[in-house]
């Protein structure tokens, strides 16, 4: 939740992974009721938990995706969305489960230099 007593509301991060079930799923747990962000996840493909759609990209300040092909997919299907976003790719290959103590120190390490605030 947003701390009330902050001049600034929080900063809004999506993250992106294929199936928003595991790396993108665990990175926007980091954030549950963080005072300076607000994190939402979302797939790529057809069976994604959640798929990413032109209102996730709209609603985020910042876009997170876990690999390069991530960038690409989001490109061709939503350029215009994209105009003027920042997409960060974190480089975290599809090999951990959700939560995983090893996808959750990978995240808060290549997370930590985009998001000072954090306090990872």
């Amino acid at each position: 939740m947003p701390d009330s007593s902050s001049s600034q509301p929080p900063r809004q991060l999506l993250f992106i992974c294929s199936q928003n079930r595991w790396r993108s799923l665990t990175a926007e747990r980091l954030f549950d009721e963080h005072p300076h962000y607000e994190a939402r996840s979302a797939g790529t493909e057809p069976g994604a938990r959640v798929r990413v759609t032109a209102g996730h990209l709209g609603w985020a300040d910042v876009i997170f995706v876990m690999e390069r092909r991530h960038t690409e997919r989001l490109r061709e299907k939503f350029a215009e969305e994209l105009r003027g976003k920042t997409v960060i790719c974190l480089r975290i290959p599809d090999q951990y489960q959700f939560q995983d103590p090893r996808l959750l120190a990978l995240l808060r390490q290549r997370l930590a230099p985009h998001l000072p605030e954090a306090g990872f």
